[in-house]
């Protein structure tokens, strides 16, 4: 049986402005305050993405709030932090990164069992059409759902 993910925070607009293609698990690295404050939700994903330099997977912009309950080791809320993952996955995403339009963003950040987990998305921009799009896709199943529920009333 597997463990209890417990989701934390999730990253929506990264669905509005990409094409997820593949996700990734890493692991995180942080320091015990930061824990504790992702532990009382307060992380945000908005504008974060990730990095490959030397072989290493960091995360910037992602907002993590200083432990109010801390002290002089709370740590910078918006410092890169390191992702941790397998070097043969994180050369093969490099591999893939270096392809025109690709980015690493993340997803989501949750708890699996007792540690901190994050969620990557192999993401390609979207154009403003595309979004035009899915917004009116959106706003049309939308509009069959609630014709739908009528009907059968």
């Amino acid at each position: 049986m597997g463990e209890a993910v417990k989701v934390i925070a999730k990253n929506s607009k990264a669905y509005h402005d990409y094409f997820i293609e593949e996700k990734y698990e890493a692991g995180i690295e942080l320091a015990g305050t930061e824990v504790k404050s992702i532990r009382l939700g307060n992380v945000n994903l908005k504008d974060s993405f990730c990095i490959i330099k030397e072989g290493q997977l960091t995360v910037h912009g992602m907002h993590i709030s200083p432990y109010e309950k801390g002290n002089i080791f709370n740590k910078d809320p918006r410092r890169p932090r390191r992702l941790l993952m397998h070097k043969r996955e994180i050369m093969r995403l490099f591999g893939r990164i270096k392809q025109d339009g690709y980015s690493l963003i993340p997803l989501t950040i949750y708890f699996k069992g007792p540690r901190v987990k994050i969620e990557l998305g192999l993401a390609k921009g979207k154009k403003l059409y595309d979004k035009r799009e899915s917004s009116a896709k959106r706003d049309a199943k939308r509009e069959m759902d609630r014709a739908m529920k009528t009907r059968n009333r």
